[in-house]
């Protein structure tokens, strides 16, 4: 595999070709007219135009992108995450086209596209899920029957859903059908698919998920887990690795059990088993994700393994060059995703030119970007800007030195997600370990974020004050005489 075509955009799109830059593989871009001067595609070796801004006459246009790797000679698809990254058809239609698709087989994006399908897949390995119905809703008053007998709270979720869509917490059995209606509702709209089940509501759960890796040959390892239960709207917006929540005994509890759901479903490349765990440490298998994550910068961090570089060799049929006893954890990595939201109003985007854009730098600092100043920030894709990550010896060191790469990392033009990061990075709650997937419902406020905005600037401006009153006396000047060296003007 010589040449690949990335199809994607923005810093994952990126990301992929430095690591196929390494491996000395030659890269093609492909592009919306939103995106004509965008860096991924000055930093490929070949680009290709795909159509209009909007995704669904160009990042989504599989016939396109097909062509484009034909035309280009590319060998090998890499789909990034988003767009078509778990989008089964594509994957058959490259391998039609006799180009590999760097990802894994389409059973396996059907099988884990689907949250009862993978249920269904998972059963015979005895992996703990959290109570609930196997099968697709079809009668609402059975349905109602099923959910008092597991006990509300309890939720309903989309088969085929993902991000928190067609997702409700159903409190009390006289809301069920109501909130059964807008689950369907939903869903369909959504993703075409209006089949939901019940789920018993974990309350205050921590969201872990792991990272496994599996070649053509019938190994498959674990890369430990990372913590993402920082997340507004069932979104991440901080994650970390590893936890701070797991002992040696279930990270290897949790990490056998993300191997067997790989193996449940014949999985090859990289992929993230998501778990839900609740206050007494038990764990449930949520779902499996079936690309790379956006969050996968931080295990490279703490094992020195490039995933980007794996999931190449994997689709090449080369077999991991090491076994789950040569992996070990080193050190702590936290990742702030910077996305274009306005953390003072419920964080919604927010477009603009970037007038200011200076990335920070120094040690065990990583900023995985695909904007460069005075770019605008589109309306057409998703809002993030960057990946801010930072290393440390422990976790104390990785977040005191996101806090300063937060300081150091410089937008104007636009509101960003940063200031809401060091609000996390600083909150009592996440220094000591003891938070959960209401963290933002709990402890976030654009107030309490304002607040110590103010505050900050009570300070800057003292100090402003202080300097100049100081600098004042240092620099006065004393009346000239004729014997003072200095000369009127």
């Amino acid at each position: 595999m010589k040449k690949i075509l990335i199809a994607n955009r923005g810093e994952i799109a990126l990301r992929v070709m430095r690591s196929a830059r390494k491996m000395g593989i030659k890269t093609v871009a492909v592009y919306s007219e939103a995106d004509r001067n965008a860096p991924h595609v000055k930093f490929a070796d070949e680009a290709v135009l795909l159509g209009p801004a909007p995704s669904s006459e160009s990042y989504l246009k599989m016939d396109k992108i097909i062509e484009a790797a034909k035309s280009t000679g590319a060998e090998g698809i890499h789909p990034g995450y988003g767009f078509l990254s778990e989008n089964a058809e594509f994957a058959e239609m490259a391998e039609a086209a006799g180009i590999t698709f760097i990802g894994p087989p389409s059973k396996a994006i059907v099988v884990m596209g689907s949250k009862l399908a993978a249920k269904d897949a998972v059963k015979k390995y005895n992996i703990p899920m959290v109570p609930g119905t196997d099968t697709a809703i079809e009668d609402i008053v059975e349905a109602k029957k099923i959910a008092e007998g597991i006990g509300f709270p309890i939720l309903i979720k989309a088969s085929a859903g993902g991000g928190g869509k067609g997702m409700r917490i159903v409190e009390k059995a006289a809301d069920f059908e109501s909130q059964m209606d807008r689950a369907v509702s939903e869903a369909i709209n959504s993703f075409g698919d209006g089949s939901v089940f019940i789920e018993k509501y974990v309350a205050g759960p921590r969201h872990i998920e792991v990272q496994v890796l599996a070649d053509t040959h019938g190994n498959v390892v674990h890369l430990f887990e990372r913590e993402c239960s920082v997340q507004r709207r069932h979104q991440k917006v901080v994650e970390e690795a590893p936890s701070c929540l797991l002992s040696p005994e279930l990270r290897a509890a949790m990490g056998a059990d993300a191997v067997k759901v790989a193996l449940s479903c014949d999985y090859v490349g990289a992929g993230t088993v998501e778990f839900l765990m609740d206050a007494d440490n038990n764990y449930y298998f949520l779902e499996m994700n079936t690309r790379l994550q956006v969050e996968h910068p931080v295990t490279e961090l703490i094992t020195g393994v490039d995933l980007v570089e794996q999931q190449i060799l994997v689709a090449r049929g080369e077999k991991l060059a090491f076994k789950q006893e040569d992996l070990t954890i080193k050190g702590h990595a936290m990742e702030l995703r910077v996305y274009a939201e306005d953390s003072l109003n419920d964080f919604l985007p927010s477009t603009g030119t970037l007038e200011v854009y200076k990335v920070p730098s120094g040690e065990g600092i990583r900023v995985d970007d695909g904007y460069e100043e005075g770019m605008e920030i589109p309306i057409y894709y998703d809002p993030m800007i960057a990946k801010l990550v930072t290393y440390g010896d422990n976790r104390e060191q990785a977040i005191q030195r996101m806090i300063v790469a937060i300081a150091d990392y410089k937008i104007k033009g636009i509101q960003t997600t940063l200031p809401f990061g060091r609000f996390v990075m600083e909150h009592e709650a996440f220094t000591s370990g003891n938070f959960d997937t209401h963290f933002v419902k709990k402890f976030y406020s654009p107030e309490e974020l304002k607040k110590g905005q103010d505050a900050e600037a009570k300070v800057a401006a003292q100090v402003a004050i202080d300097w100049y009153l100081k600098a004042k006396e240092q620099l006065r000047v004393p009346v000239t005489t004729k014997d003072s060296k200095w000369t009127n003007r």
